[in-house]
């Protein structure tokens, strides 16, 4: 009797190591979270409690946050569409912009990262804001309600608010369409597209990536009243740049002539600030609650313990600070994106300060899922600095904005250049975080200043920067 126990427990107990061996061997699941102009900092668990995001804030707490992730730049106004071209395309910033023009083909012949999890077995979807230039239903299997780089704004929804008494134009009237063309808040339709496949893709055996892209919190910043009411306009805080006028702004393509910049008056005034700050706050709150819905519907799946949620935005925004309202500037605050990874053997509750390209998220995932990464790919994977504790693979970071901005960065300091001012202007980053004192001129900086120069240079080089290098300018 006592054998026959004794060969029971050892069955139980090698099934079990079995069972275990089958579970670590299935192919991990992927939900990429993709925000539109969200700032890094604004979410309740990084630094901005009086911003409620429930469920981002679960995300932070579940997984690891990598607080430096920043975007390469853009050869255009629209910021968010050369973010989106390197995600997709894997390639750095003035490379996209060449072979924009080759990206259908491209995806033609299968050659961009979810389709390549799709050779390797996934089961891939999309829904929302897409904005490159190659059909979505060519590079996913699953596609529904594609958008377009942004809710349509109505003339209503600029220059805006002029005084407390202007009232004409609010977040939840629905008259102005936006976010509630077609009746629902596009947030809330993605939340149901998203709980729609997780419904599916829980009664299958194939592994799958989602690809979840938000228009929020884009404007027009669009809302349900009793989120508005959940941020009274007298309680926002100021940002600490704020001032009436960036004084070069109209050097640096930052004019009443860009739209997003058009959407406040000038000069900028404490109103209008807060205002547009509430309304902020206010989409990111709603946009959070239906992350929530998201979340919840991968729970019912039973594949949370095998799932990986990455959530990013494809850069940040002013709204106010140093007197801009747009992401079309060299600022942290606009360059700078929140990046949370959640998932299997990812440290809970820790955050990586290495300086890292949100786009790093593509070799992520393609790292995870045992893709080796295509060689056109620029970018790196995070799983590094979780499995070691190392430097980051960028020494300084590299962005730039039309022909009229650059910026090169270290952990410690940036360097932003104006070239048709050739005006330099040098942050000190760990002494003042809000970038509000330039040490260009300071005596103490000169030093400093020509690394950062070099530096910039090299990046320049690196990325085929159609300017040249800043000496040659």
């Amino acid at each position: 009797m006592k054998i026959k126990l004794l060969f029971l427990e050892m069955f139980l107990l090698l099934t079990g190591f079995a069972q275990a061996q089958d579970a670590s061997d299935e192919q991990p699941n992927f939900i990429f979270i993709f925000s539109d102009d969200q700032r890094y900092d604004v979410i309740g668990a990084l630094g901005h409690p009086e911003v409620l995001t429930p469920n981002l804030d679960r995300l932070v707490k579940e997984g690891s946050t990598f607080t430096h992730a920043y975007n390469m730049g853009a050869w255009n106004g629209a910021v968010c569409v050369a973010s989106r071209a390197m995600m997709i395309s894997g390639l750095s910033v003035w490379d996209a912009r060449e072979q924009e023009k080759n990206f259908q083909q491209m995806a033609d012949a299968g050659q961009f990262w979810p389709q390549l999890l799709q050779k390797s077995g996934y089961e891939t979807y999309m829904t929302g804001k897409w904005h490159v230039k190659a059909d979505a239903e060519s590079i996913f299997q699953n596609v529904v309600h594609v958008r377009p780089g942004m809710p349509n704004q109505t003339p209503e929804g600029y220059d805006r608010p002029k005084s407390r008494a202007d009232t004409t134009w609010q977040p939840w009237d629905k008259s102005f369409e936006g976010f509630w063309k077609g009746g629902k808040h596009w947030s809330e339709v993605l939340a149901d597209d998203a709980r729609g496949f997780l419904d599916q893709a829980g009664k299958s055996e194939s592994p799958f990536m989602m690809y979840l892209a938000f228009n929020a919190p884009h404007d027009p910043r669009q809302a349900p009243k009793e989120f508005v009411d959940l941020y009274p306009v007298e309680s926002i805080a100021l940002p600490s740049s704020h001032m009436d006028m960036y004084p070069y702004k109209d050097s640096i393509g930052l004019s009443e002539n860009l739209r997003d910049e058009a959407l406040a008056p000038f000069p900028r005034t404490a109103y209008s600030v807060r205002k547009n700050i509430q309304e902020y706050y206010a989409i990111i709150s709603h946009m959070d609650a239906q992350i929530g819905k998201i979340l919840d519907a991968l729970e019912e799946t039973g594949k949370m313990k095998n799932t990986y949620i990455i959530f990013t935005a494809d850069h940040g925004l002013a709204v106010g600070h140093h007197g801009l309202m747009g992401k079309q500037n060299m600022f942290d605050h606009s360059v700078r994106a929140p990046l949370l990874l959640v998932g299997p053997g990812i440290p809970k509750g820790k955050q990586y300060h290495q300086q890292v390209y949100l786009q790093d998220v593509s070799a992520t995932i393609m790292d995870l899922a045992g893709i080796e990464k295509p060689k056109t790919t620029v970018f790196n994977s995070l799983m590094p600095y979780i499995e070691e504790n190392v430097p980051s693979a960028y020494p300084s970071i590299y962005s730039c904005y039309l022909d009229l901005q650059r910026m090169v960065r270290t952990d410690r300091y940036k360097l932003i250049f104006y070239p048709k001012l050739n005006k330099t202007l040098l942050f000190d980053l760990e002494k003042d975080p809000e970038e509000l004192r330039d040490r260009s001129a300071d005596p103490a900086y000169q030093g400093v200043k020509k690394q950062l120069l070099v530096l910039l240079s090299q990046q320049q080089q690196a990325v085929n920067d159609p300017l040249g290098t800043i000496n040659e300018m």
